[in-house]
C-alpha cells in the first residue's frame, strides 16, 4: 500500500486528492469561523481562545502543517514527472487544448502563490497569537492581547497593503480550487459524463463562496478601519 501512494502515478495523485479534500474542509471551517468576526468580535474572540494554544489546537496545527506539506510536495513531483514524461513535446504545442482551462494549466504556479499567502498569514496572526501564548506572553508585537484576534484582523486590515496582498492570495486561492475540488473527484473516479459537470459546478460554488467568505472580513474590516480614522 505504501509503495502504491509513493511509486504509482495513481497513487501520488490519490494522496493529492485526499490532503486537498481535508485542505478544502478546513478553508470553509477557517472562513466561516472569520465571517463571526463580522457579526460579533467577542464571538470570535470566544472562538480563538477555544482554539489557543491547547493540546487538541496545537495537534490541529500540527495536522493542518502536514496536510499543506504532503499535498505541495506530492504536486510538484507530479508536476515534474508530468513535464518530464512530455519532454519536448510541450514546446511545440500552440494551440490551447479544447476543455482544458487556464487554471488547470497552471495550478503548481497557483499553488506557490498560496504558499506564499499562507507564509503571509502565519506572520500576520499565528505569530501573534497562537505563538505568542505558547511563549508564556501576554502582548504580542503590535500591543495586543493573543486571544484578541478581531482587534488583530482590524489592525491588519486598516493597512491597504495588506488587503491588496490578501485579495490577491485570495484570488489564486479561487482559481486552484475551482479546478482542484472537481480533479479530486475525478481522481478517484467518481466524475463520469453525467457527474462531471455538475462537479465543476460544485467546485465553482465551494471555490466561490470560500473567495468571498475570506474577501468580505478583509474589505469589511478595511472600511471600518477607514471610517473610524476619518
Amino acid at each position: 500500500m505504501g509503495c502504491f501512494l509513493t511509486n504509482s502515478s495513481l497513487g501520488r495523485k490519490l494522496v493529492m486528492s485526499i490532503s486537498g479534500c481535508f485542505l478544502v474542509l478546513f478553508l470553509l471551517f477557517h472562513m466561516a469561523m472569520n465571517v463571526v468576526a463580522l457579526i460579533s468580535g467577542e464571538a470570535y474572540n470566544m472562538i480563538c481562545g477555544f482554539l489557543g494554544a491547547n493540546w487538541y489546537a496545537l495537534v490541529g496545527t500540527a495536522v493542518l502543517a502536514l496536510g499543506v506539506l504532503v499535498h505541495f510536495v506530492y504536486a510538484f513531483i507530479l508536476t515534474y514527472q508530468n513535464r518530464k514524461a512530455r519532454g519536448n513535446v510541450r514546446y511545440a504545442v500552440t494551440v490551447t487544448e479544447k476543455g482544458v482551462d487556464w487554471a488547470s494549466k497552471n495550478m503548481l504556479v497557483l499553488g506557490l502563490i498560496v504558499i506564499l499567502g499562507l507564509a503571509l498569514h502565519m506572520t500576520h496572526f499565528w505569530s501573534k497569537m497562537m505563538l505568542v501564548e505558547l511563549m508564556g506572553e501576554h502582548v504580542n508585537s503590535v500591543g495586543l492581547a493573543p486571544t484578541d484576534g478581531a482587534a488583530l484582523i482590524q489592525y491588519t486590515f486598516s493597512q491597504w497593503y495588506n488587503v491588496v496582498l490578501y485579495l490577491v492570495w485570495f484570488a489564486a486561492l479561487w482559481l486552484h480550487l475551482n479546478h482542484g475540488v472537481w480533479s479530486m473527484f475525478q481522481t478517484v473516479g467518481w466524475a463520469n459524463d453525467t457527474w462531471l459537470p455538475r462537479l465543476k459546478c460544485i467546485a465553482k460554488l465551494v471555490s466561490g463562496l470560500i473567495f468571498l467568505g475570506f474577501a468580505a472580513v478583509v474589505v469589511v474590516f478595511f472600511i471600518k478601519s477607514n471610517c473610524c480614522c476619518c
